[in-house]
């Protein structure tokens, strides 16, 4: 008998094959045509299961129903049609869906995306030219470390000899190189907008926002990030890159904390930036003694944005402090996107409506 064992052996691993997982039977999320989404998630020995998600308010979860089977489930209202993360809080453990490839990365922990779609959004996936996203890394002298940056080349860039303007594009704080790409479909919406000839082909390179190392303490992020970025990746970029040089063809923008450091950075080099974008972002506490503004200094568009019920950066002092700049020798403009948060719902809006108006 001994020598049928591998064959039986061999018999029982194929079987295994073929048999799926009981995951691979749950469907999550699952997307209505009236854009309510049905949640699942098995956990047979579970006690209690929420779902939070950036539409919902901060704090708050929504319970899950456990069925027979040991599948938890739960169906919401409809969700605005764009890009959305959200978690399940399991028995007080936090962790992303188990059955939805789509992640968003992230410095800590991780999160789900759902995309509920809207072919007529800026950030849809449509049959359009696309460009590129190339992963580039850098041994950084500023930072002691080696760094990798996300940059996005526009649709024929590989087959043009054109050069070509460059927005720098920040994340926020917890995120990543990859997060403009990943949850906020910059590359999406650069192809639509230069599609449509809404906005002039360009370059957008997402570095990477935390200079100094994510929950570091001890070392000025913003210092390091303002080297990092003008000492480094702009002089990387332009020799390595078709760039058209000079003040005129560079604008920097990014969220939250990125929009802090393009408060920080674009107020401190205003020579080497004609836009700056600051969304939702993170006033800094020491402006006012640090920026004099004795003199305008010369942008040609401060597009600051910001949600109206966002109480993570505070809408109010974001509204504030673009009242301050309009008197203090300096012409902003001030989008506020009424319902939004501190989400990327709101950031898709942004670079969306920021992009058209650069390199004008």
């Amino acid at each position: 008998m001994a020598m049928f064992r591998p064959f039986l052996l061999l018999v029982a691993v194929g079987l295994y094959a073929q048999t799926p997982p009981a995951d691979s039977l749950v469907t999550s999320p699952e997307i209505h045509p009236d854009r309510t989404v049905t949640f699942r998630v098995r956990a047979p020995e579970a006690q209690k299961i929420g779902l939070f998600g950036d539409w919902m308010p901060i704090g708050k979860l929504e319970p899950l129903t456990k069925g027979a089977d040991g599948v938890w489930t739960l169906t919401t209202g409809p969700i605005d049609a764009t890009g959305h993360l959200y978690t399940f809080n399991i028995d007080g453990v936090v962790v992303p869906d188990p059955v939805n490839p789509k992640i968003k990365l992230r410095q800590r922990t991780s999160a789900s995306l759902l995309e509920i779609p809207d072919s007529s959004a800026a950030w849809a996936e449509r049959d359009v030219p696309h460009g590129s996203l190339v992963t580039e890394w850098q041994k950084s002298a500023v930072l002691s470390r080696t760094e990798k940056m996300i940059i996005y080349l526009p649709p024929g860039y590989q087959k043009s000899t054109a050069r070509y303007p460059v927005l720098y594009l920040v994340h926020g704080s917890g995120d990543v190189p990859e997060s403009w790409a990943n949850a906020g479909n910059a590359n999406l919406i650069l192809d639509n907008l230069i599609a449509d000839k809404k906005a002039k082909p360009m370059i957008v390179v997402m570095p990477a926002g935390h200079a100094a190392p994510y929950g570091t303490r001890g070392q000025d992020n913003t210092a390091l990030f303002d080297g990092y970025l003008t000492k480094e990746i702009i002089p990387y970029v332009e020799s390595h890159y078709r760039v058209a040089a000079g003040r005129a063809n560079r604008a920097l923008a990014g969220l939250s904390m990125g929009g802090g450091h393009t408060i920080n950075v674009g107020f401190a080099h205003p020579e080497m930036f004609s836009a700056i974008g600051p969304f939702s972002p993170a006033v800094p506490r020491d402006f006012d003694t640090k920026y004099k503004l004795e003199k305008n200094p010369g942008f040609k568009l401060v597009w600051i944005a910001c949600g109206d019920q966002d109480n993570t950066v505070q809408y109010p002092r974001v509204k504030q402090f673009a009242e301050n700049l309009n008197g203090h020798n300096v012409k902003a403009v001030l989008r506020t996107i009424n319902g939004g948060a501190h989400t990327w719902p709101v950031w898709r809006i942004c670079l969306s409506e920021f992009a058209p108006m650069l390199f004008q």
